[in-house]
């Protein structure tokens, strides 16, 4: 579901999954499946949604620390719909709360490639993700991993394959 291991498989993915993403995010800007929010300390627990044609990508979290903070969702599928995408972050780069728990989901796809980040590129810095064994992906989820995941969280991004219709 994350990246393909092996040597081979990852430099495929390392060199197509940014085009995509850079392709996908260019066309979620001018759909309206960009979207900002905030995301609320408190310690319960809050939820986003976007939904572009039949994808949905929802963001599911719980917080401590801080106030309030912008975030922003975008939400993307491929011209020929084949990828759908889903990025969650903080555009000021880091996050300053304490997240005790996060889960993204997507529906109406599957996830081909997923990764989050404890602080998103802004300026001259760049992301910094986090440790695989901090979150775990699945078919249709990206979430922490209890008792490894070290509460910094400020990105999360998601390329999901849609159903082929065959003919």
């Amino acid at each position: 579901m994350a990246a393909p291991s092996g040597r081979s498989g990852w430099g495929l993915w390392a060199t197509l999954v940014p085009a995509a993403l850079l392709c996908l995010a260019a066309r979620a800007a001018e759909e309206p499946g960009a979207a900002e929010f905030d995301v609320r300390p408190g310690g319960e627990v809050h939820s986003f949604s976007r939904s572009l044609e039949d994808y949905t990508c929802s963001f599911t979290y719980s917080a401590q620390g801080g106030t309030n903070e912008q975030w922003q969702m975008n939400v993307g599928v491929s011209e020929d719909n084949q990828l759908f995408s889903c990025s969650v972050w903080r555009p000021q780069g880091k996050s300053y709360l304490f997240f005790t728990q996060f889960k993204a989901e997507v529906k109406g796809a599957k996830i081909e490639y997923a990764m989050a980040y404890s602080q998103a590129a802004v300026g001259a810095q760049s992301d910094i993700p986090l440790k695989q064994e901090e979150f775990e992906i699945t078919e249709t989820t990206v979430a922490h991993r209890e008792g490894k995941f070290r509460f910094e969280l400020s990105k999360l991004m998601i390329v999901a394959r849609t159903p082929r219709d065959e003919l």
